[in-house]
């Protein structure tokens, strides 16, 4: 028999084990009848700490298209701490780049872009406030503008030369086409950047010095770090991210920062010279230099800033370029009906006793047809993350502060119920109402350079240098696969999306006169 001095002993304890279950189901009614916070997106559970990080596949891009087809258009992600939301519909990216654009107008910064940008202080990866507000308008308004454009065509036409007399001296060898393209652009970008005052060989000294500080640096901005993902694993710098990315950007700043002062002094009459100009052409450091010495910017525009803009200019042109030209002659290669095309079109417009001008570009209506469509199922960034700065609501889901969305272009560009037969390419579906195909980042179901505030910021450069490089090259030789090469389709995903195996073609003369090679 128990006392009551035993039964208020025992009494405490039983009611606690009693009542847990019902007030938590008590919880559970009161939160779905009371909380109005939307759900997050479904989406594949990973493991403690890590999350879905050792299940990425190297083709991530195909990967989460796939994950998309399970879960849906919208579907969440932990990798290591980051909450990653994919969005893989138009209507969706619409909320994310119209309706809710200032919230996601930031990027996601990596260890390496934070490095590379010198913190911040280039267009990519500042903070949208004023400062980049700034920036962005000298860089699209002032340096990209039509009117310097036009004035540095023969800085980015020299070197598209140099590189025809080069392959001409290749004939009937395989040549890589992702090397090839890889440095014209770089060569070009270079030109334009401090190319007007640097000529012969320390041209030549510092291109040698420069190229593969930048090919590294660009490969580190596409690497799955470790240390972005897991903050704690961030001090042991795991991969050596952090470090060669700090020894690269040095080594890089260095050259950019003895050529600023090299100009500084001639500006200021402390060496002999001619300012700016060679010839009447400008360049872009220069443009650069000049708006540091504005009064009104003086302050917060200065060495680190011009650093990191050329950094911008050069890194960001170069894998853009050279990936969308090795795709172009990819396809090319897989359908010579549209190959024959396009050599039709340059016979009749350029014709073969002359090379290529930028006043044919406006004129090569099929080849822009052939980019537009190579940029379709290529796109320049298959994936391209945004940051919240607050919390929201996309596609009747709950977007978290500070967590990270990736917008699916890749997916997007190939979704069947916006584009017929989309693994076929098809550039005549960009001939008919081309306005409608633009760059602009107004139509959803063709981003391939992002929409909104961020939108890639060197989109005019971009569409002068890929048809003016894609039609030099073409116009001046035949290519061809090597005998017997069995060409290959798979995909490594990066900062651009690539091919696996780099293509080989070989060239020939198509040109009558053979002086125009030399």
């Amino acid at each position: 028999m128990i006392s009551l001095s035993d039964s208020s002993s025992l009494s405490a304890p039983l009611l606690i084990l009693i009542s847990l279950p019902i007030l938590w189901c008590l919880f559970i009614l009161f939160t779905k009848s009371g909380n109005k916070t939307a759900p997050t997106p479904p989406g594949p559970w990973g493991l403690p700490i890590v999350g879905f990080l050792p299940f990425l596949r190297p083709d991530m891009h195909i990967q989460f298209n796939e994950l998309a087809r399970q879960y849906g258009p919208i579907y969440r992600l932990r990798l290591g701490t980051k909450l990653c939301t994919v969005i893989s519909s138009p209507s969706l990216i619409k909320e994310i780049v119209r309706d809710h654009d200032t919230i996601f107008a930031n990027r996601d910064g990596t260890v390496a872009g934070r490095i590379g940008s010198y913190n911040g202080n280039d267009i990519a990866f500042c903070p949208y406030d004023s400062s980049w507000r700034m920036r962005r308008k000298l860089f699209v308004h002032d340096m990209l503008s039509n009117r310097s454009l036009d004035a540095t065509f023969n800085l980015r036409k020299d070197e598209v030369r140099k590189a025809i007399r080069n392959i001409y001296t290749k004939i009937n060898t395989p040549v890589k086409i992702l090397e090839l393209a890889s440095g014209i652009s770089l060569n070009a970008m270079m030109n334009m950047v401090w190319g007007s005052t640097i000529e012969g060989e320390r041209k030549d000294k510092i291109g040698a010095a420069v190229t593969p500080l930048v090919v590294r640096s660009v490969d580190l901005l596409g690497v799955l770090n470790v240390s972005d993902y897991v903050p704690a694993l961030a001090r042991f710098d795991i991969q050596g991210v952090e470090k060669e990315m700090s020894n690269l950007t040095q080594r890089f700043g260095e050259i950019v920062e003895d050529i600023i002062n090299e100009r500084t002094k001639i500006s200021s009459g402390k060496v002999g010279g001619g300012g700016n100009k060679n010839g009447g052409r400008v360049d872009l450091l220069q443009m650069l230099m000049e708006f540091s010495e504005k009064q009104d910017v003086k302050t917060e525009f200065g060495k680190t800033q011009i650093k990191a803009m050329v950094t911008n200019i050069i890194l960001g042109g170069i894998d853009t370029l050279a990936a969308t030209i090795e795709w172009a002659m990819d396809e090319f290669m897989r359908n010579p009906k549209v190959m024959e095309k396009a050599y039709n079109e340059l016979n009749e417009v350029v014709g073969l006793n002359n090379l290529v001008e930028e006043f044919h570009i406006s004129k090569l209506v099929y080849l822009e047809a052939v980019i537009k469509e190579t940029l379709r199922k290529h796109p320049v960034g298959s994936l391209l993350p945004r940051i919240s700065s607050q919390s929201c609501i996309v596609g009747g889901y709950s977007i978290p502060k500070d967590s990270t969305v990736i917008l699916n272009i890749w997916s997007t560009q190939r979704d069947p119920l916006a584009w017929d037969n989309p693994l076929e390419f098809m550039p005549e579906r960009f001939l008919d109402n081309s306005a409608k195909w633009n760059f602009s980042g107004n139509n959803f179901n063709y981003i391939p350079f992002g929409s909104g505030r961020r939108i890639c910021a060197g989109i005019p450069l971009a569409e002068r240098m890929l048809r003016y490089v894609l039609a030099s090259l073409l116009h001046s030789f035949d290519w061809q696969l090597p005998k017997g090469e069995i060409m290959d389709r798979q995909e490594i995903f990066g900062m651009v999306t690539k091919r696996k195996t780099p293509l080989v073609a070989i060239p020939s003369p198509r040109l009558f006169d053979k002086n125009l090679y030399v």
